[in-house]
């Protein structure tokens, strides 16, 4: 038997849809003390958990992160290896370009909170290549290939992009790509050979990682991202594997070229190949695709099953823009501007004018998906929802707005480099700090977090902890929120967010409930408080022509929060927890339907305005005090967001007669 608890969930609604101070402090309560246990079997090799939970805890984690092992991040001059980066994520000190002469490294960060997990998920093509060129040794060194990839690194930003980077990105962007022959051999067996030496450190670093012990503090997934460019748009891939049974080998672009060669080499290679292994694929930043990462001309059932069955995430939010939606385009949901960046792909020059595809944002492909249902009998994009860094200086987690190091390691190195605007890739001004992933899971461990990811049980923040709940069903109470066991019961009465609800038969519209607790933050840096409490609606009607509605439903809008931005201090009236119970006013059981909730914190400062605080910026009109900080003085450069969560969806199906 495992050790559990003997406290139920307790949730309390002092006030209806408004705070919730003795919900709140339950729910930074030690996990153990929160929730029962589930005596849910245990991993092979490795201790059970003392602490599990019945109704399942929120565990907050990285899924996108890139260390010296990444071609690009080398480039960039970052030196932290992979077990630098699980080491950052449990709470050790990471060392940060520049460097000295003596490679000393000239800052340091330490993250304010430790993740739950991890993923490195370096770039699987040129792990051969970049070992070669960084060795003296190896017959390839001498290459001029070789000899301009090492020129191009640590380049200042804001010029050109080094000719270096570009002999090593442009084959990503062919189909097929081919091998530079004078650094992989003739065969490229050289490259290969490299690759899979690599790709043994990055399993070891994961194992290492990994806490097999009773107190499952900390968990590491073994992963890679897939790089993609094909005819410069976007169509990359985060691969995460099970646990500790991977292929001898990652699949690149070099081997695959398209998403369907991937999951047809992970199912050779990882499902059919290895008893035991099993693996899944996370798009992101659809926002660069320039609307092809969702396309779906010619898709069929078996086209669209197999995206579902290995696609079951997609990344909402990260380093390079929020991929949500587009005011504008597609939309005209206002809460669509949050962290937009000005490119449609990833081979634009910046321009924040151009014409941006509304496929190339999430919202539209759930939309699309139920169309795809109507059409094929089987919907693609059943997503849910997960947020990164995208860090390429091995910072997993690091996405605090008063404490951000940059994520392109010495192209944003200092607040000079930061605050630069980038006109050949998305970075500087117009980046942000990232996101996380949270997975409501019984323990921390790779089999529960990994059941808690196949079955979408998962939700997105723009940085921020808040604690989101999201259930659906046609018999939740509406007195749920004053409810003993929330948890217990909405899981008797309903489903959770990534779930599907059955058809309603008897024609009652299904009821949703939020619950949304702030951030506490930590004594140094509290939380923000949160506004408002929206749920979003995508439905097809009776043409199969798709629509939406965002339908605000517990907190307030119209609050008239602000900040201070003289100190960077939250002002105005807010809510410490938000919880509700809200039944569709507009259902129709015919319709095809997804529902996902979005919680909007108070405003806060953007990073951008931390840094010009910090470095004492002052302005006469657009002229900065300091020379290099012209952004401080832009009044195109926003100086407060809203950090915001968005939970995986919950689909309605209609009954097929």
């Amino acid at each position: 038997m495992c050790p559990c608890s003997t406290t139920p969930t307790v949730h309390k609604n002092a006030a209806r849809r408004l705070a919730l101070p003795f919900l709140a402090l339950l729910l930074v309560l030690p996990a153990s003390l929160a929730f029962e246990c589930t005596g849910r079997p245990v991993e092979a090799g490795r201790e059970p958990c003392f602490s599990s939970h019945r109704w399942r805890a929120p565990f907050f984690g990285e899924t996108h992160t890139h260390t010296t092992f990444s071609f690009d991040a080398v480039l960039a001059d970052t030196r932290a290896t992979p077990r630098d980066a699980y080491a950052f994520a449990r709470g050790g000190s990471l060392d940060l370009t520049p460097y000295d002469a003596q490679g000393h490294a000239l800052r340091t960060i330490q993250l304010q909170r430790p993740l739950d997990f991890a993923v490195v998920t370096d770039h699987s093509e040129y792990f051969g290549e970049r070992s070669i060129c960084l060795d003296s040794t190896a017959s390839g060194y001498n290459s001029y290939e070789c000899g301009k990839f090492r020129a191009a690194i640590a380049t200042p930003p804001g010029g050109p992009l080094p000719y270096g980077f570009q002999l090593f990105g442009f084959p990503l962007v062919l189909s097929p790509p081919t091998r530079f022959a004078s650094v992989c051999g003739p065969t490229g067996d050289d490259c290969r050979t490299r690759a899979e030496s690599v790709w043994q450190e990055i399993q070891a670093a994961a194992e290492e990682a990994y806490d097999r012990t009773s107190a499952c503090t900390f968990t590491s997934f073994v992963g890679y991202e897939w790089t993609a460019n094909t005819n410069f748009k976007n169509l990359h891939r985060n691969v995460i594997f099970r646990n500790e049974l991977v292929p001898a080998s990652p699949t690149s672009y070099f081997e695959a070229q398209t998403p369907q060669q991937l999951w047809a080499a992970l199912q050779s290679q990882c499902i059919d190949g290895i008893p035991g292994c099993d693996a899944l694929a996370i798009p992101h930043n659809s926002n660069l695709s320039a609307g092809v990462m969702f396309e779906t001309s010619g898709a069929t059932a078996q086209s669209n099953s197999l995206r579902a069955q290995w696609e079951p995430l997609v990344e909402i939010t990260q380093h390079k823009g929020e991929s949500e939606c587009r005011t504008g385009f597609g939309t005209n949901d206002e809460n669509c501007n949050f962290e937009k960046i000005p490119w449609a792909a990833i081979g634009d020059l910046r321009n924040p004018n151009q014409a941006f595809q509304p496929l190339s944002f999430v919202r539209t492909a759930l939309l699309q998906g139920l169309v795809e249902e109507e059409q094929t009998g089987v919907n693609p994009y059943r997503f849910g929802f997960v947020g990164g860094t995208d860090t390429h200086s091995a910072a997993p987690g690091a996405v605090e707005e008063n404490n951000y190091p940059g994520h392109l390691g010495f192209a944003e190195s200092s607040p000079e480099f930061r605050l630069t605007t980038f006109e050949q890739i998305p970075g500087g001004i117009d980046a942000n700090p990232g996101g996380l992933t949270v997975l409501w899971a019984e323990e921390n461990t790779r089999e529960s977090l990994w059941r808690a990811m196949k079955h979408r049980e998962a939700y997105a923040t723009s940085g921020t902890r808040p604690v989101v709940r999201f259930f659906g069903g046609y018999h939740l109470p509406d007195h749920l929120c004053d409810i003993h066991d929330y948890a217990a019961l909405a899981y008797l009465t309903g489903v959770p967010m990534g779930s599907t609800l059955p058809d309603s038969r008897l024609n009652r519209a299904p009821k949703f409930s939020v619950l949304a607790l702030q951030d506490p933050g930590t004594a140094e840096n509290p939380g923000t408080p949160l506004q408002q409490v929206q749920i979003i609606k995508g439905w097809t009607d009776a043409t199969g022509a798709p629509h939406e509605q965002v339908y605000n439903v517990a907190g307030d809008p119209a609050n008239g929060a602000t900040v201070d931005l003289s100190t960077c201090t939250p002002q105005g009236a807010d809510f410490s927890s938000l919880c509700t119970v809200w039944q569709d006013p507009d259902f129709e059981p015919s319709q095809r339907a997804f529902y996902y909730a979005r919680v909007l914190e108070n405003p806060s400062c953007r990073w951008s305005t931390w840094e010009c605080l910090r470095s004492d910026i002052t302005c006469n009109g657009t002229v900065p005090s300091k020379p290099g900080f012209e952004a401080c003085c832009n009044p195109d450069v926003p100086k407060t967001i809203q950090e915001r969560a968005w939970t995986s969806p919950i689909w309605y199906e209609p009954h097929s007669s």
